[in-house]
C-alpha cells in the first residue's frame, strides 16, 4: 500500500490550498472510493478504514475540507467563507472528483459521506451525480425544518454582529448541545459520539477536532441543510443512482433513526432505484468508531463489492 498527501487548489476566488490523502494498493485499483469527513474533524481519521479498503482493491482519496484539518490556518479553522460557504466545499470536493477521474481513468468512483460530509455529499450528487457509482451516506440526517430557520436566522445575525470569523458558543449549543441528553450515565461531552470511551477520548484529545466554531460556519452549514433537502433539489439525484444510508439507532444526529428513515422516504418518493437504509441498534454517530465497527466496515464493503462487478 502507498498512502501519501497532496494539495490542490479549489475552484473559488480565494484560490485555496485544500490538503488530501491518497491510499493506493499494490497491485491496480478496481474502482475508487472518494471520502467527504465530517464537522470539526479531518480526513486523517479515515486512516484505517480507507486501509480496509485498500486491501480489498480500491484506491482511496479524501481532503481536509476548508476550516479543518491541515486545510485550515488557526485564524481559518471553524470556517468556510465569507460567503456561500457551503457551496464552496461542495465545489471543493468536486475539484477532487474531476483530480480522481484523472489519475484513475476509467475506474468506477464511489462517494462516501459521514455527518457533515454526508450533507454534502448529498449536494454534491444533485449537482453532479452522473460523475458517481454510487454513494454512501454515514450518520445524515433529516430536514431541520423550522429549527434550522431559526438557527439560520440567529447564526446570519451574528455574523452580522460580530463577523463570520467570530466562534459562537450560541451556535454550538443550539446545533449540537443537546447531543448528549439522552444518554446515562454522561461520561464526556462528545459521549454521543461512539460507545467506544477510547474513541472518544481520542476525539477529544485530538487538538484538530472539536471546538467552538464560528458564527459564519454555523450560518453556511444551515443553508446547506435547508438547500439540499428542498423537492426540487432532492429531485435532481439521478434516479439510477445507487444510495446506501447508514446510522446507529442510537446518533441523535439521525433523530435515533427517525430523521434516517425519513432521508431515505424523500429518496424513494425522488425514483431512486437502489436505495438502502440499515439502521445499526445501539450504535451512536461515528459508525467508523463504533464497537461494531468491523461489521459495519464489512457491510460497506460487501455493498460496493455488489455494484463494482
Amino acid at each position: 500500500m502507498n498512502h501519501t498527501t497532496f494539495t490542490f487548489t479549489s475552484d473559488g476566488k480565494d484560490q485555496l490550498q485544500i490538503v488530501a490523502n491518497r491510499w493506493e494498493p499494490d497491485a491496480p485499483a478496481r474502482a475508487a472510493v472518494q471520502i467527504a469527513h465530517g464537522m470539526a474533524e479531518h480526513i486523517d481519521r479515515y486512516d484505517a478504514f480507507a486501509k480496509s479498503l485498500v486491501q480489498q482493491g480500491f484506491v482511496v482519496y479524501g481532503n481536509d475540507h476548508r476550516g479543518h484539518g491541515r486545510t485550515a490556518g488557526e485564524e481559518d479553522r471553524g470556517w468556510f467563507a465569507e460567503e456561500n460557504g457551503f457551496e464552496q466545499v461542495v465545489q471543493d470536493l468536486h475539484r477532487l472528483t474531476q483530480i480522481i477521474h484523472r489519475e484513475q481513468p476509467g475506474l468506477p468512483l464511489f462517494l462516501f459521506g459521514h455527518s457533515m460530509g454526508s450533507f454534502l455529499a448529498r449536494r454534491i450528487i444533485q449537482l453532479h451525480g452522473d460523475e458517481y457509482q454510487g454513494v454512501i451516506l454515514c450518520g445524515t440526517g433529516g430536514d431541520p425544518g423550522w429549527v434550522g430557520k431559526l438557527g439560520l436566522g440567529l447564526a446570519s445575525r451574528e455574523v452580522r454582529k460580530k463577523g463570520s470569523r467570530t466562534p459562537s458558543p450560541m451556535m454550538a449549543k443550539l446545533v449540537t448541545g443537546g447531543f448528549n441528553r439522552k444518554l446515562r450515565p454522561r461520561r464526556t461531552e462528545a459521549d454521543w459520539l461512539s460507545r467506544d470511551e477510547e474513541e472518544v477520548d481520542q476525539y477529544l484529545a485530538d487538538p484538530l477536532c472539536g471546538g467552538v466554531l464560528t458564527a459564519g460556519f454555523y450560518r453556511d452549514l444551515l443553508a446547506g441543510l435547508i438547500l439540499i433537502h428542498r423537492k426540487e433539489n432532492m429531485e435532481l439525484t439521478p434516479k439510477s443512482l445507487p444510495i446506501l444510508l447508514i446510522a446507529g439507532e442510537d446518533d441523535p444526529v439521525g433523530d435515533f433513526g427517525k430523521g434516517v428513515r425519513r432521508v431515505a422516504e424523500g429518496y424513494r418518493r425522488a425514483g431512486i432505484k437502489d436505495l438502502t437504509c440499515k439502521l445499526y441498534p445501539g450504535a451512536r454517530h461515528e459508525l467508523l468508531k463504533e464497537l461494531n465497527r468491523e461489521e459495519v466496515v464489512q457491510d460497506l464493503i460487501d455493498w460496493l463489492e455488489e455494484r463494482v462487478k
